[in-house]
């Protein structure tokens, strides 16, 4: 086997799970999660992520080990992968990365930018301050302290605009000088080598869209409700990365009764129908010369096909 590590990425409802885990049984592989939303343990059902029977007899990684108001950034998942990639090699496992953030993997892949630690004290006053007055309160405080930076922000993306007042504060350089300095920490050895095997799986959009819908009623089913309900009984603001998951809003409407069930349902599936288009452009963009493959396809095929046909 050449490949070293192996990337699954997709769009949601591709598929690509189901296709890691065929992969990861006949290999002996390690699947560590590379999904910005399956990070978090509240959100099993509306994240799409593998069940306990699902992941039972392969090593699955990075699943539901964080609670939905942590503050976890694309840096923080890059050097936790790095450590289960290497964990899993030592261990004789071929490490399986799948999800379908896309800057994960392009953090594995051309490194990041070397910001050094930020100050405890400074973190916390910023996101206090984030908690308590919001959005534009950081928004207007960039604006005065790092007036460039704050251009190339959404007004209304607290965690971002958070980042880069608690970056500025704490080294008194711009987020964006940060950005510009050479990137390191990544894989770009094993890439160069030919080491890594890069996977997008891709069905037609309408089978996508259509098991999008079916699997947004599916989750109302297996009690995606409940999820929500917790997230309300623990007050995180509204702007943070797990509140803005795929459902969350258009169902925290219903449990507020501004709008009935069917409704939100109906929202839900309208939004994660529009998340995976964009998804498939930035995929299709970003990675063009990654092998594209159809989960149902692997699935049709014996152990020792399904092998070759993936060159492994």
């Amino acid at each position: 086997m050449s490949a070293k590590v192996i990337f699954i990425a997709g769009a949601t409802a591709s598929g690509k799970s189901g296709l890691a885990l065929a992969v990861a049984k006949a290999i002996g592989g390690t699947i560590i999660n590379a999904d910005s939303m399956q990070v978090y343990n509240t959100l099993q059902i509306l994240s799409a992520r593998p069940s306990d029977a699902e992941m039972q007899g392969v090593p699955h990684k990075l699943y539901g080990f964080l609670n939905p108001d942590a503050n976890y950034s694309v840096a923080h998942w890059h050097d936790d992968a790095m450590a289960e990639i290497a964990k899993a090699e030592k261990a004789g496992s071929v490490p399986i990365l799948v999800g379908g953030t896309g800057l994960y993997f392009k953090s594995l892949l051309d490194g990041l930018n070397q910001i050094p630690e930020i100050d405890g004290a400074i973190r916390g006053d910023v996101r206090t301050m984030l908690e308590g007055r919001g959005a534009e309160h950081i928004y207007k405080l960039l604006l005065a302290e790092d007036p460039d930076m704050a251009a190339q922000l959404n007004k209304a993306d607290g965690q971002r605009l958070a980042r880069a007042l608690e970056v500025f504060r704490s080294t008194g350089v711009s987020l964006l000088e940060w950005q510009k300095k050479p990137q390191s920490g990544g894989l770009q050895a094993l890439d160069a080598n030919g080491q890594i095997l890069k996977l997008v799986v891709e069905r037609p959009r309408d089978e996508t869209y259509d098991r999008i819908n079916k699997r947004l009623v599916e989750m109302v089913a297996e009690g995606a409700l409940d999820e929500v309900r917790q997230l309300q009984t623990m007050h995180i603001a509204p702007d943070s990365l797990a509140m803005k998951a795929l459902g969350v809003p258009s169902f925290m409407e219903h449990l507020k009764g501004d709008k009935n069930l069917d409704e939100c349902i109906t929202e839900a599936q309208t939004l994660t129908r529009r998340y995976a288009k964009r998804q498939m452009t930035w995929l299709r963009n970003q990675f063009p010369n990654w092998r594209r493959v159809s989960p149902d396809d692997m699935k049709k095929l014996p152990t020792d096909e399904l092998l070759k046909a993936l060159e492994l």
